[in-house]
Order: C-alpha cells, then structure tokens, then sequence
C-alpha cells in the first residue's frame, strides 16, 4: 500500500525524533545529572514506528526495559519522557518510573518493563480487553525475552483464547551481550512461535515499509478474529545494552559497518527520495523541526520540578 506523503513524513518524523531522543540522553547521561539504568533504542526505529504507526489510540502495547522507542512511536509526549527521565514529578508518572517504566494509558502504551519476559503476560490481559472491543494488543520483546517461559506461557494462553494478540520479536542479535546464535537454540523464533499453533513471519527490521506492511497484514488478520500471531524483525542495536556497557562483546568494526549499512533513517531516506515520493529538503525540514524539539525537551527536564519529602506516600494506594 501507496502511503501519502503526509504518512510518509509522520514515519520519517516519528523515526528521527526516537533517534534524536536516544543520541542526546546518550550524551546526557555522561553529566551524572540522570539517575538509574538506561537502554537506548537507536538503530532499531524502523521496528516501533513501522508496528505503531498500524495503530490507533485504543490499541495497546506494552514495552520493554528498552521502551523509549516504543513509547514516542506510540503518541507518548517526548517532553513529558524527558521529564520523567530527569526524575521530574511533570514527568509522565510523576518522576516515579524513570527510564525503564514509562507508561502513558491515555495513548495505549501500558508501561516498559524492568524484567525481560514480563511484557507478553500482560499484553495477553490487554488482549483480553482487546478482544471485546475490536481492537489489537502488541506485545514488545527482544532476542532474550524470547527464551523466557513467561512469554511461552503467554504465547500458548493467547492462542488457546484466540486473542488478537500480536507478539513482535526485536531481533537485535544479543541478549544483554550474549549473541543469539548462541542463545537461541531454535532455528528462529518465527519456528518457536508457530509451535504454540499461530501464525509467524518475519521481516527486515531494518526496513520501515517491509515492516509496516508485515504488521499491517497481522493487525487485520488478528482483528478479523483468527487469534494471536508473531513476528521477528532482525534488527540492530547501536549502543550497549545498557548506557556505561563497554561492549566488548562486538567484532572488529561491527558498530562501524551496522551504522553505515544497517541505518533506518538511512534505509528510509534513500527509498523515498530516488522513488520521488519526498525530497531531501522535506527531510531536511523534519530534522531541524526533531532537534529543536529534543533541544526544548532537554531545556525543560532540566529546569522541572523535583519531587520532596512530602510526595513520597503520593500513588502509593489507591483510593477508592
């Protein structure tokens, strides 16, 4: 499917703004002034964007410790993410979630999550919902949640409920730092995931259009009532596992060669410019726009108010 300009520019907008989010906290994270673990998404934007932009807002995902991807392609507000990176009480949970558990329910992304597998049980309750109401659960994993019974148990619950629930593998080749050659014992998790008796495919991660129209084909086919199915979208990672990891991990020139070859943003300029769809100065455009945006963001968090003693009982119970 033909997507408008108008589309193709939200896309690419979408894509840039993960980018520009992820670079700059890569470098803001080095002043100390942000407390915690962090996960940077860059490099694998094509998965998020081409998943998320399939969806509206009643549709739910839920996320990974690597979630700020998921979190901007979905509609959450990038000034309030930072925010609540910075530990801001204007954050989107108050300052309380930080990096690894933003969650915006407004916008259904129901949270990022701190512990690998524990995404697809959740999204399977969503799925329930989704069920009654027609729309789509998504559930974010990587290469290593892939291996956890957590998201087998989920896989197989989905299916025997007939859940339209879609179960999307972010395949960036290590598990923390352990590579999936070694890590997976399967062929691939395509195999894995059509053992439990649904539908998988796979696709280049690398590619917005190849994966917007894989996740486009899914959403209809799991809304049409057919149950769960899953994805594997091969992909690249372009920091460490975690801000600090020193990555000892990777081959010679690996990181070199994946942001030279294996770059969305790239993938995607490159396509849609010799197709004629956009020209450079439209993309051009979108990068100041993202810059300045990431720029006001930053500005903000840092300027926002801190949460005191006195906030600390605050959404600790709920108060019926």
């Amino acid at each position: 499917m033909q997507l408008s300009r108008e589309a193709l520019l939200q896309a690419y907008r979408q894509m840039k703004t993960i980018r520009a989010f992820e670079d700059r906290l890569h470098d803001e994270i080095q002043t100390g002034e942000i407390a915690g673990f962090t996960h940077l998404y860059a490099g694998q934007e094509a998965c998020a964007v081409g998943v998320c932009e399939n969806l509206g807002p009643k549709d739910f995902i839920i996320s990974t410790h690597r979630g700020h991807g998921h979190c901007i392609a979905k509609g959450c507000d990038v000034i309030g993410m930072m925010k609540e990176i910075y530990g801001s009480r204007e954050g989107l949970c108050k300052g309380r979630g930080g990096s690894m558990h933003i969650a915006d329910v407004e916008v259904g992304m129901l949270g990022a999550n701190g512990i690998v597998g524990a995404g697809a049980p959740l999204a399977v309750g969503a799925g329930i919902t989704a069920k009654s109401n027609g729309t789509v659960s998504i559930a974010f994993s990587g290469d290593g949640a892939c291996n956890q019974g957590t998201t087998f148990e989920a896989m197989n619950l989905a299916v025997v409920l007939k859940l339209p629930v879609i179960f999307v593998f972010e395949n960036n080749h290590y598990s923390e730092h352990t590579g999936v050659a070694y890590a997976v014992g399967a062929e691939n998790m395509a195999v894995r995931a059509r053992a439990f008796g649904m539908r998988a495919e796979m696709a280049d991660g690398i590619d917005f259009f190849t994966v917007h129209d894989a996740m486009r084909e899914l959403i209809e086919y799991c809304k049409a009532g057919n149950g769960p199915a899953a994805i594997e979208l091969d992909t690249e990672r372009f920091y460490g596992h975690f801000e600090g990891d020193p990555q000892r991990y990777r081959g010679p020139g690996e990181l070199d060669r994946i942001r030279e070859e294996r770059d969305s943003l790239k993938v995607f300029r490159k396509k849609v410019t010799e197709a004629g769809l956009l020209e450079h100065a439209d993309i051009d455009q979108v990068d100041e726009e993202v810059m300045a945006l990431i720029d006001r963001a930053v500005e903000e968090a840092k300027a926002g108010e801190r949460p005191g003693p006195e906030h600390v009982v605050e959404d600790v119970y709920i108060s019926y």
